[in-house]
């Protein structure tokens, strides 16, 4: 029997943030700790309606945080990985059902191991590509609940899809693609752009 999604999206902005607790992955600490989240920045009402890009200071998200902007009515998630981080996306290549992200789910300019512009700041937008559900929480590596093989990254709780810290899906899970990146750009150091894309520089 088919079960629905139970997942609701866009969610209010109260609600969301009850839900936006995801976890790091720094150290050598196993189980389940929470990513500091920095405070979410939400467009206006009218930039809303229009579908605009979405401008997020990005000065104060220290490495290892997330934060959660609203772009088309869709959760942006801005991760500031840390090196740690980084290094858990090499040596997937087998495990993952699109590790080189040949599926357009990302801009050209994101279309590399770390999927993003710069290594360290991966944007995506935080809705599985199975039923649209949010994966919001992030599992640290060797998480008992997900094996002593899990290398740390998002899992949806609707079916169980699987994604690394760059948004790719595992191997043989409901998802059938990559998580989606968003079109963006660094309009200064500590300036991102959601929702439009120029020389990606």
């Amino acid at each position: 029997m088919h079960h629905a999604c139970t997942c609701q999206a866009p969610m209010s902005p109260t609600r969301r943030q009850l839900l936006q607790a995801t976890t790091a992955l720094g150290g050598a600490a196993l189980g389940i700790t929470l990513i500091p989240f920095a405070a979410s920045l939400l467009p206006s009402e009218r930039a809303k309606a229009a579908g605009a890009a979405v401008e997020v200071d990005i000065s104060r998200l220290a490495p290892g945080e997330m934060l959660t902007v609203e772009w088309r009515g869709k959760p942006v998630w801005v991760l500031h990985r840390t090196p740690e981080m980084l290094a858990t996306l090499t040596g997937l290549e087998s495990q993952l059902a699109d590790p080189a992200s040949e599926r357009r789910q990302q801009p050209e300019y994101a279309r590399n191991p770390h999927r993003s512009i710069r290594p360290e700041i991966f944007v995506a937008i935080g809705i599985c590509t199975h039923l649209g559900c949010s994966p919001s929480k992030a599992f640290t590596a060797g998480t008992p609940e997900l094996g002593a093989d899990w290398p740390g990254g998002f899992l949806c709780p609707c079916h169980g899809s699987t994604f690394d810290l760059a948004g790719r899906v595992f191997k043989h899970k409901p998802a059938p693609t990559n998580l989606e990146v968003p079109p963006h750009q660094y309009l200064a150091a500590n300036r991102l752009l959601i929702g439009a894309d120029a020389d990606a520089t």
